[in-house]
């Protein structure tokens, strides 16, 4: 790394336009457009997406389904999250230049027309938000709306400026089930909160990780993580802890408030003091692997608590506990 960049975060960002790699023969043959498409639009965090909408639909709905409108809600969602990843992947591909793991993204070598991209992801996002209105109802529709503009035009800048963008950053990726409790039902809901609540508490122990682990690049790219100023992972490793320690009483409200039951309640409990857990590990010996345990511990905690909460519904129903 350039030593003038190490002194000052903010140059590359900066040099980016000037610096972004010329595309080459390999970075062409190595990528098809399937895999392009995949990464442009991020497809399996648009999935993660479309399954917190469901828990939400699914938790407001309490089994009773009106499938037209989970299906509107959807297709909906799926597509006001693909622009938002086309725009978010547009506004960054100066800055994805400086990162290994994002320099072969489809805009930083230029493997796809970047104005053209720009006006297809603008037209699905019109088109999702337009089925949001037309099929589901308003309230649904202003809360995609609010999830792409603060994704895009709030926490994509926000990474160039301050460490908050991490906390920002938790609201559009935790809207999502409480766009699909709306949906459900056309207002707010405990919930939808309930899992906006859980879903913001779960991304900063995985952002955390995720941060620690790719602390160079973002340095490289003059971007401001809790990462960043912190080499030895102390810092990031306490915010982790205090962050799993929060999530533990909010995983468990479903079942405070009535909602689930036993059975979630211990799964959730369980899987809480495993996140708790591997997050200590990570503050108290904040390496590689501890910071992948936590990381990889992140991605099987959320869709086994998603689980869990849709396996209980039965089980509550059926013995009553």
């Amino acid at each position: 790394m350039n030593p003038s960049f190490a002194s000052n975060p903010a140059q590359p960002a900066a040099l980016a336009r000037a610096a972004t790699p010329e595309p080459t023969l390999a970075a062409t043959e190595k990528h098809s457009l399937a895999s392009d498409l995949s990464e442009l639009t991020k497809a399996r965090l648009t999935m993660m997406v479309l399954l917190t909408t469901l828990a939400g639909y699914a938790l407001a709905s309490r089994g009773a389904f009106d499938w037209a409108k989970l299906f509107h809600t959807l297709l909906g969602t799926a597509l006001v999250a693909v622009c938002s990843s086309i725009l978010n992947q547009a506004l960054e591909r100066h800055t994805d230049a400086f990162m290994r793991r994002t320099q072969m993204r489809p805009f930083v070598t230029r493997r796809l027309p970047l104005a053209e991209t720009i006006v297809v992801g603008l037209v699905l996002g019109v088109i999702g938000l337009a089925e949001l209105a037309w099929f589901v109802n308003g309230l649904t529709t202003l809360l995609a709306a609010l999830t792409l503009v603060i994704y895009v035009f709030v926490y994509t800048p926000l990474k160039r400026t301050t460490e908050l963008n991490t906390l920002v950053g938790t609201i559009p990726g935790a809207l999502p089930p409480l766009l699909g409790a709306t949906a459900a039902v056309g207002h707010f809901t405990v919930e939808g909160w309930t899992l906006f609540g859980l879903l913001a508490l779960w991304q900063l122990p995985h952002f955390y990780a995720i941060a620690w682990l790719y602390q160079d690049d973002y340095r490289a790219a003059g971007l401001r993580m809790v990462s960043v100023n912190d080499p030895e992972g102390r810092s990031t490793g306490i915010h982790a802890v205090i962050s799993a320690i929060i999530l533990l009483p909010i995983s468990l409200l479903p079942s405070l408030i009535g909602h689930s039951g036993l059975f979630y309640a211990v799964v959730a409990g369980l899987l809480s003091l495993v996140f708790i857990a591997a997050a200590i590990r990570f503050a108290r010996q904040p390496d590689r692997l501890h910071a992948r345990v936590l990381f990889f511990t992140s991605i099987i905690y959320l869709p086994l608590v998603l689980t869990a909460l849709a396996v209980d519904i039965p089980i509550k129903s059926y013995f009553g506990w």
